[in-house]
């Protein structure tokens, strides 16, 4: 297996010490004080300045009760460099953090020396973007541009690179949460299937992943203890077997691929759960379906490309929210401008929630109808600041 070696760093923050390492200790003891708040007469400021040995007990007790949440005060904003897009995913699928993510949409993948994309992979992307290019161009070239029409070929040939790609990040969450994420992979790492290429490929960064944090000094083994055995919330088990619902809250699962699981968990409002297939799937761009020989083509490169998870391999996916975080979601998703994948899935899911609402008679049936009338600016709730101008777009039909 091909190494690509993760590299994080901190962003500038009041516990940066000049080396770039952490000053968890400094950290700690603000946290400390802070615990005092809750039953301190005089409240903070006379906090800041009670004795270390005071401060210090109630770290100790804190840290070792597990009354962690004070310790959710300190946020460290972390620089994550050549990270496996698959583990930017377990990250983003946990709902404590802000992250800004380089876009695959809009810069090309290229492979450099020592790269864990293969030659095949490189191969295989360039030579559908120029197939992508010319069929939208042929479809679509009246409303887009050569440098919109570039972004979208992009955006469709990386289904064929592996999740396992590098990418980069600013990455924000707090002391406590970096330090249960770590204990959690942990446990990913100690349970690992060693006959499953993918869990050994995903341990082996997370390794790295943890021995890059103990190198900035943010994690603390009393912070890492699980005592209620959580897990990273992105891997499920049995989703096939979960039974639908859809009424003020919803449970629904469906096939999707890595790529739009990596757009859907970010919306942190809802919960996403996703299982491996026993038998692979790949997910077919929409504008070649017309062309059975394209399609053909399509799944035939997909096969050379399949031992290193590409980004189109569909997955099981759990869905399970509420109502009004599922109608948000088509507010930011039933748009022209939406990955076309989770557009579609969206619009899939709102149309088999309007009909269940339907036949149970639930009150909530006579409010979805108002969103099903094509893209979010046909919501009376919802304001378009930017007219796209695309009919295909706007009725939810377009194949790009």
């Amino acid at each position: 297996m091909k190494k690509t070696k993760i590299k994080i760093g901190i962003l500038p923050n009041q516990f940066l010490k000049p080396d770039g390492t952490f000053d968890k200790d400094e950290a700690i003891k603000l946290c400390g004080k802070i615990a005092g708040v809750c039953y301190d007469k005089e409240g903070f400021a006379h906090l800041e300045n009670e004795l270390e040995e005071k401060t210090m007990r109630r770290v100790d007790m804190t840290l070792n009760n597990g009354h962690h949440s004070v310790y959710d005060h300190v946020l460290i904003n972390f620089n994550l460099q050549n990270i496996p897009k698959i583990l930017a995913m377990v990250l983003n699928n946990e709902h404590q953090y802000t992250t800004s993510e380089k876009s695959a949409r809009y810069t090309p993948i290229e492979r450099q020396e020592g790269s864990i994309i293969t030659e095949d992979e490189e191969k295989l992307y360039n030579k559908w973007i120029n197939i992508f290019k010319v069929k939208i161009k042929e479809n679509y070239g009246y409303i887009y541009n050569d440098s919109k029409i570039q972004k979208l070929a992009q955006e469709n040939a990386r289904y064929l690179v592996t999740i396992f790609m590098p990418t980069q990040m600013i990455y924000s969450t707090s002391l406590r949460q970096i330090n249960y994420i770590a204990s959690w992979m942990n446990d990913y790492i100690d349970e690992v299937n060693i006959n499953d290429l993918f869990e050994l490929k995903l341990a082996y960064y997370m390794r790295q992943f943890i021995d890059e944090l103990y190198k900035l000094n943010v994690l603390d083994e009393r912070l890492m203890k699980n005592e209620k055995y959580r897990k990273l919330s992105i891997f499920g088990k049995d989703l096939d077997k979960k039974e639908e619902h859809f009424g003020d809250v919803y449970s629904t699962t469906y096939k999707g691929s890595f790529a739009e699981l990596a757009q859907a968990h970010r919306h942190r409002t809802l919960d996403y759960q996703m299982e491996m297939q026993d038998e692979k799937e790949y997910f077919v761009p929409p504008i070649i379906l017309d062309d059975k020989a394209l399609v053909d083509e399509w799944l035939c490169d997909m096969q050379i490309v399949k031992g290193v998870n590409p980004q189109g391999e569909l997955v099981k996916i759990s869905e399970v929210g509420k109502y009004d975080d599922f109608i948000l979601k088509c507010k930011e998703r039933l748009c022209s401008e939406a990955q076309l994948e989770i557009m579609l899935q969206t619009k899939e899911t709102l149309l088999k929630y309007k009909k269940a609402l339907e036949e149970s008679n639930n009150p909530l049936a006579a409010d979805i109808q108002k969103y099903c009338n094509g893209a979010r600016c046909s919501f009376k709730d919802f304001i378009c600041t930017s007219d796209c101008k695309f009919k295909e777009g706007k009725n939810l039909t377009r194949k790009i």
